[in-house]
């Protein structure tokens, strides 16, 4: 363990500035200083933190994939994976097991096939590549790549126990690639000898492969405009042809292979028999008007696509997506499910991408027995279970509805006391849905186990409609837990009444800002961008009570009478004309009603106020709301912090400070951020009324991804061109610059035991206040003795003087005892609010004050830490001298930054907006990790970034997903024992007996050897030219590719002889083109010379 020696300044020994440190903030960036002063006394802190306790890595990704494209499922292993647009794949088993990678191309995933019952799964992208994936491995990786240089593809095939796949082009070409080398075969079927000679068109592109499930050695082939090819594989003929004057989406065996169907463009399905192909055996419109004999259904929305599954003891089910009628264009999207006379249309929420039936047999050539169908929507995933009449839905295990509304915020809690789970679980447990399936998740693949990793960790997401989910996050799993909706504090908003639609707040009023949760004293608060507060207490017991609130007037500007020059460049520009997206946070630009009366004093919502019932669970004790101040809206609040043990709650924003006890229901403070420097101030100043400017705000509900560029969210930090000449001047220029700003935000707020005042002797409640012009003031809290006098007598706030200073927006506190130790702020121990069994004339709060050591509370020094965008500073309470500075970044700006604890020591955690995450010792702010992890690429990443202990972290990764990592080491060694397996050993299904006069009757007796026509032997080398083999990170020739030395030189020298040998192939394709050219001029001259040979002169 290292020891490093640690100044202490002795208390009243020196009378240096509060800033007195800053002088060596002017060195590089990354730079640690202590701070010098006269007179200290050399303690011993040790920090048992060092670098070997840190690394960055990926954990879980939870949510629902997003933009999905493709959808698999393995009947055998029964695991379901999920193409996107970004490239992205999911795997999901049963619960537990849940697994994203992702193609470094970014590409999009065209199809996805699993090897049936092997472990492994290929993938088809939008560039014409195709991906083996190796899923015997926690973590899969790609075994080959196969790269189409000249064609598109458009459709993959793989027959169950085959090594060949069949690749369908958008040129209308067929080729066969070898699954186990990658290599493609020489085998290929041509678009112009699988149609009639006599066609002139072209076919279009290969939309469907499969081969018959009567004879291995047949291949349906459906091209786009209507034609299907039945080709026989050895003769390499086509032994009948299909056509039909409608584009064909898909096709479907029926488990005999004597028919199959299709889905077509208009609507309609036709069934084919494969003795009478000239014709469908049967066409339907299922959603078509019916009309006379004779005369043509009217055609509807185009069948994506069909699927035939048949049923030994009941009739076959027909399942399709799309087919409606025209004339009912405000119809959701629905998948129909025709079984027998019966048809079912199901409506979807969200258009469909893809769906499949689950079936029992992984064979084709048998009773498929369909049980459930897995369908695929652009936001959701569902499974219908087709064994009851009604068809309902399976209770889907996984967290796939985090989006259900947009997130606008989240909150990380690692180590939370261990009954929370499941007092919040038997709580949201009473409010599930109804109607489910009472069958079990059919998608049940995999393994998983608990692991080593057992403490609980508890997720909560705010939204974008007012609601509040806490989740279940222990052992890398999500579950939801217990759903708050806020919005039922409030009346519904109407548009009427006398009323113009622009004076209500415009889309999502409700949308969650902030929340501030106390798991041990149950106390949450949040925060919503129309400018409320609201407390919430637990109680198992409902309630029926009026909801009590207050309305704060917090108003502040002052005029600088000394120097009354302009102002210029101020704090908050004007994001209005940066953000194309942005909105008044009142949803108005009007500072008038409609009845021509400046608001003022009305806040943006309206509580409700006859008596609300409340369930068990969260309920709210107190809703604090600003109010329009002489036509101005209130401003989003943008800090929060609670006191269970005090009983306050305190919240800012670019105006000032609210306190407010909610416990007497009171206000204690409402000031101006300026108004709280008065007390050490050395000017005068005199208020002024407030500035016609109002603040836009970036909406935080945008679903659409589209990257809006940094530059026009936040080129740099907001505040850092005001402040950037003020850094490291004295405390009279730094009040100079803050007169000359209109806005001071207050960005920091934390309750904590300390020392108010510069060399006080005892500790007391306070809070500290940190602002965007890096300013840090302490509020003193003078609460009563006693619980009787708690409830009655005031309590007073008063700002006690104490100045301290930072570069930049201030982001977080925390505070260290003597020895190094991490303080936690007191809190109150729960209580049910509600509880009639208790006697509330002898219940006395019991509050925990975690006190480290009987000398803290005789007074003895704490270390103070606090961070902002800028630099990170450790002050000796109560001299308030500056021990420690680090320069964290001059570049860029820190995002969030948290003090979270460590194996059982504190580091602080900062995540910046160039993409680094940096960890430092405390004390002494050493550097522990400074990764470039994750390139700032929108807002929503700065918005839901968050760091909690145990070396965890998470943000939202997409509009519908939740990227967990670890900073820990320890957790990236053991990331594996965490994992699901995605492939078990299971034993394939024996096919059925087909009997004697079935196996002689009912289809090919020959046996068809894929290896003898498609190998290299019989049919030869693909052209080199055609596609290009790249060995995969996970393969043998990858890890072969990866290695150095000698090893590495004779990779690069066998690629450079691969590249050679391609030229020289493509060089011998050229020749036998320019032979071929050759030939067929030779034998066109020579049919002109026969024709005109015996011909007289006057003839021609």
């Amino acid at each position: 363990m290292k020891k490093f020696n640690f100044r202490k300044v002795l208390d009243g020994l020196t009378a240096s500035s509060p800033g007195s440190g800053s002088n060596s903030g002017g060195a590089g960036s990354g730079s640690v200083h202590p701070g010098g002063t006269a007179g200290v006394l050399r303690e011993e802190i040790q920090e048992s933190l060092t670098s070997d306790y840190f690394q960055i890595c990926k954990t879980v990704r939870h949510g629902f994939p997003y933009q999905p494209t493709a959808l698999a499922f393995d009947p055998v292993q029964k695991i379901l994976a999920i193409g996107t647009r970004t490239g992205a794949i999911r795997i999901l088993g049963r619960p537990g097991v849940d697994c994203h990678c992702q193609h470094e191309s970014g590409a999009a995933v065209l199809q996805l096939q699993f090897l049936i019952n092997e472990g492994a799964l290929v993938s088809a992208s939008s560039d014409d590549t195709l991906h083996l994936w190796n899923l015997r491995q926690k973590r899969p990786a790609i075994l080959h790549s196969l790269k189409f240089n000249r064609e598109r593809i458009t459709y993959c095939h793989l027959p169950f126990q085959s090594k060949w796949l069949y690749v369908g082009t958008e040129r209308g070409n067929t080729h066969i690639v070898n699954i186990e080398s990658f290599i493609l075969s020489g085998y290929v079927i041509m678009w112009n000898k699988a149609i009639e000679l006599s066609t002139k068109t072209h076919p279009g592109p290969v939309v469907h492969l499969s081969d018959s499930p009567r004879d291995e050695g047949k291949l349906l082939i459906g091209y786009e405009n209507g034609t299907v090819v039945f080709w026989d594989l050895k003769s390499k003929r086509a032994e009948l042809r299909v056509y039909y004057d409608e584009a064909i989406h898909s096709i479907d065996w029926h488990h005999e292979g004597k028919q199959f169907m299709c889905s077509h463009s208009d609507g309609s399905l036709t069934l084919w028999n494969l003795k009478s192909p000239s014709r469908p055996f049967q066409t339907t419109v299922p959603h078509g008007k019916s009309q006379r004999e004779g005369r043509k259904s009217e055609p509807c929305k185009p069948i994506l696509k069909v699927e035939y599954k048949t049923c030994r003891n009941s009739e076959p089910f027909i399942i399709f997506s799309g087919g409606l009628s025209y004339d009912k264009a405000c119809r959701r999207p629905s998948l129909t499910i025709m079984h027998g006379k019966a048809i079912t249309v199901l409506e979807m929420d969200h258009p469909i991408v893809e769906f499949l039936t689950l079936c029992e047999t992984p064979y084709p050539n048998e009773f498929q027995e369909p049980y459930a169908v897995a369908v695929l929507l652009e936001k959701d995933l569902i499974v219908v279970d087709l064994t009851q009449t009604n068809f309902p839905i399976f209770e889907n295990p996984y967290p796939m509805d985090i989006h259900e509304s947009p997130v606008t915020c989240t909150a990380y809690f690692a180590d939370c006391p261990p009954d929370l789970i499941l007092v919040l679980y038997s709580i949201g447990v009473k409010h599930k849905k109804q109607g489910y399936s009472n069958k079990e998740w059919p998608v049940s693949g995999g393994a998983w186990n608990l692991g080593a990793q057992t403490y609980p960790e508890i997720i909560i997401t705010g939204h974008a409609d007012g609601s509040i989910k806490f989740w279940d996050a222990s052992a890398m799993t999500l579950q939801m837990l217990y759903k708050l909706k806020t919005s039922k504090v409030f009346e519904k908003q109407k548009v009427g009444d006398g009323k113009q639609a622009c004076e209500i707040v415009e889309e999502d009023p409700f949308a969650v800002q902030m929340v501030y949760w106390c798991p041990e004293s149950r106390i949450f608060c949040v925060s919503g961008v129309s400018a409320y507060v609201i407390i919430y207490k637990f109680s198992r017991h409902e309630i029926t009570t009026e909801i009590v609130s207050l309305e704060v007037r917090l108003q502040c500007d002052v005029e600088d009478i000394i120097t009354p020059e302009p102002e210029t460049s101020p704090p908050f520009p004007d994001l209005s004309s940066q953000l194309p997206l942005s909105r008044s946070l009142s949803g108005s630009t009007n500072t008038v009603s409609s009845e021509g009366v400046t608001k003022d004093s009305i806040p943006c919502l309206s509580v409700k106020t006859r008596p609300v019932r409340m369930p068990p669970g969260y309920q709210a004790d107190l809703v604090i709301q600003l109010v329009w101040v002489d036509g101005e809206p209130p401003q989003q609040i943008t800090s929060l912090a609670v006191s269970s043990a005090y009983g306050i709650v305190a919240f800012g924003n670019c105006t000032g400070l609210v306190v407010v006890d909610f416990i007497q229901k009171t206000v204690l403070l409402s000031m101006g951020t300026i108004d709280l420097y008065r007390s050490s101030d050395l000017y005068q100043r005199q208020p002024r009324s407030p500035r016609k400017n109002k603040q836009f705000i970036a909406g935080l509900t945008e679903l659409n991804d589209s990257p809006v560029p940094l530059e026009l969210e936040r080129c740099k930090s907001p505040t850092s061109e005001a402040r950037e000449n003020s850094y490291n001047r004295s405390r009279s220029s730094s009040i100079s610059s803050i007169d000359k700003d209109s806005k001071e935000a207050v960005t920091a707020l934390y309750f904590m035991e300390s020392f108010a005042r510069k060399n006080d002797s005892t500790i007391s409640p306070c809070l500290f206040v940190g602002t965007s012009l890096g300013m840090v003031l302490l509020i003193s809290l003078n609460l009563p003795s006693s619980d009787e006098q708690r409830c009655t007598e005031p309590v007073m706030v008063l700002p006690s003087g104490t100045l301290l200073s930072l570069k930049g927006a201030v982001l977080t506190f925390s505070c260290m005892d003597r020895s190094g130790s991490l303080l936690q702020p007191p809190y109150e121990v729960w209580r049910d609010p509600n509880n009639a069994d208790e006697n509330e004339k002898t219940w006395k709060r019991k509050l925990v004050m975690n006190y480290s050591s009987a000398s803290q509370e005789t007074g003895d020094h704490q270390y103070a830490i606090i961070c902002s965008e800028k630099q990170a500073k450790v002050f000796s309470l109560p001299s308030q001298t500056c021990l420690y500075v680090h320069n964290i970044t001059e570049a860029s700006f820190i995002l969030q930054a948290e003090v979270v604890v460590m194996c059982n020591s504190a580091c602080l955690a900062c995540f910046c907006a160039n993409g680094h995450i940096m960890i430092m010792s405390l004390p002494s702010l050493r550097p522990m990790l400074d990764v470039n992890y994750l390139p700032l690429t929108d807002m929503r990443i700065a918005r839901t970034f968050c760091f909690t202990n145990e070396g965890q972290a998470l943000y939202l990764v997409s509009p519908t997903e939740i990227q967990r990592l670890t900073y820990s080491q320890e957790m990236c060694d053991n990331i594996q024992d965490m994992l699901g397996d995605l492939f078990t050993p299971i034993e394939t299904p024996e096919a059925q007996n087909r009997g004697f006069l079935k196996g002689l009757f009912g289809g090919s007796g020959q046996t068809f050897d894929r290896e003898e026509l498609f190998g290299e032997a019989t049919a030869g080398k693909a052209s080199r030219s055609l596609a290009q083999h790249i060995p995969g990170p996970g393969s043998i020739e990858g890890m072969k590719g990866a290695a150095g030395g000698v090893m590495g030189e004779l990779t690069r020298a066998r690629i450079a002889l691969d590249e050679r040998g391609q030229r020289l192939g493509e060089l011998e394709e050229k020749t036998a083109g320019m032979m071929t050219s050759a030939e067929a001029f030779s034998k066109h001259a020579h049919e002109l010379m026969l024709k005109y040979k015996d011909k007289k002169w006057y003839q021609f």
